[in-house]
């Protein structure tokens, strides 16, 4: 009996808002069920204004897209990340300097941000990891020191704050992913964080492949027209009632998945007690949303081992990120600022635990015993 890595979230009313929705015959984008999802977003994280987009990936592009970058111009970014990350800086015609990760976190080092800047460089892009927050307050201050915007990837960070603030609010723009492997999920979809009003306008503009179409269905204009450039970022509103489905039970699904990382957590902290493993870290001001659980072995080969181990015993590991500095497209259109002391390093160690909503205290209590029989 196998146990996979993930199972994408279901609560059981997906369905019945989607039949609304094919009830309705309202399928394409901006109706009832996103504006629901929007609203109740900007409620639960009080956020000035949030935008339902196709992707995360979208969501990043929108808001790299919003912050003028123009040719030659800097971006830095972490390197552990996913592509998105990147490509959404060199979609809006980027450069990109990636800067080592901290061991503890896997977040970007605050500490080596500032020694990475340029005359040239624009923006920062920082990853929450694991729904663990990046150190937010020294990063706002090297960004108005130097006049830098900030782009929150918290793709994996809904639900998760850093001093009491939700994730994606902080920064000039924060951005979700809704992917299968999400927390919450509408199988593919984002949404864009926008945290000034005076880009509301102009997201909403480039939402809507160039028009104030937006603008129109409020009442503002008489007619909507190609007002300047856009494309096309709206999700369907099948993908949004899926979502709603899951919305309106988000703190059951925070609460499950919390739990389960606890459980990991206690039954394994034994293991990096007596130096064999590594187990996540959470600063003292971060509450995480339980979206992952990641060891650290020893090394690469280690890894290896591990996961061929669990996977003979029907128990799905996985690796995560290869660095974006060492693939071919991140040499293409980048460069890796300072030493990478840490990031291929500990990447190359890391390795992570099935961990979705609705995964059994039975299972999990099967993954913890493989692990254990694996080290003793």
């Amino acid at each position: 009996m196998s146990i996979p890595f993930n199972i994408p979230p279901c609560t059981g009313d997906e369905i019945k808002y989607i039949q609304e929705v094919i009830n309705n015959r309202k399928i394409s984008g901006d109706g009832d069920f996103t504006k629901r999802c929007s609203k109740w977003m900007e409620a639960r994280f009080n956020a000035q204004k949030i935008l339902l987009t196709t992707s995360g990936t979208t969501a990043l592009d929108m808001a790299l897209l919003l912050c003028d970058l123009q040719p030659g111009d800097e971006v830095i970014l972490p390197s552990f990340t996913f592509s998105s990350t990147a490509t959404a800086a060199v979609l809006a015609g980027a450069r990109l300097v990636f800067v080592d990760v901290r061991p503890d976190t896997m977040n970007i080092d605050e500490k080596k941000i500032e020694a990475a800047l340029t005359d040239k460089t624009k923006a920062i892009i920082v990853v929450h990891y694991a729904g663990v927050a990046c150190e937010m307050d020294t990063i706002l201050d090297i960004a108005r020191r130097h006049n830098l915007k900030v782009i929150e990837d918290a793709a994996q960070g809904i639900m998760s704050t850093y001093k009491g603030r939700p994730l994606g609010t902080i920064g000039d723009f924060g951005c979700f992913s809704f992917h299968e492997t999400k927390n919450y999920s509408m199988g593919e979809g984002g949404a864009l964080v926008i945290n000034d009003d005076t880009y509301n306008l102009r997201a909403e503009i480039l939402r809507e492949k160039g028009t104030n179409r937006s603008a129109f269905f409020r009442g503002e204009v008489d007619k909507y027209t190609w007002v300047d450039f856009g494309d096309s970022y709206l999700p369907s509103e099948l993908n949004a009632a899926y979502l709603w489905g899951q919305l309106l039970h988000a703190e059951e699904i925070l609460k499950n998945r919390v739990d389960s990382w606890s459980f990991y957590k206690n039954e394994l902290q034994f293991l990096e007690n007596a130096g064999k493993v590594e187990l996540p870290y959470v600063p003292t001001d971060c509450e995480h949303n339980g979206h992952m659980f990641y060891l650290k072995l020893e090394n690469l080969n280690g890894r290896t081992k591990f996961i061929d181990y669990m996977r003979k015993h029907g128990i799905y590991c996985v690796f995560h990120y290869v660095p974006l500095h060492s693939a071919p497209a991140g040499r293409k259109y980048g460069r890796f600022a300072g030493e990478d002391i840490y990031t291929t390093k500990e990447s190359e160690r890391l390795v992570r635990l099935p961990l979705y909503y609705g995964l059994t205290e039975q299972d999990r209590e099967k993954v913890v015993y493989r692990l254990k029989s694996y080290f003793s």
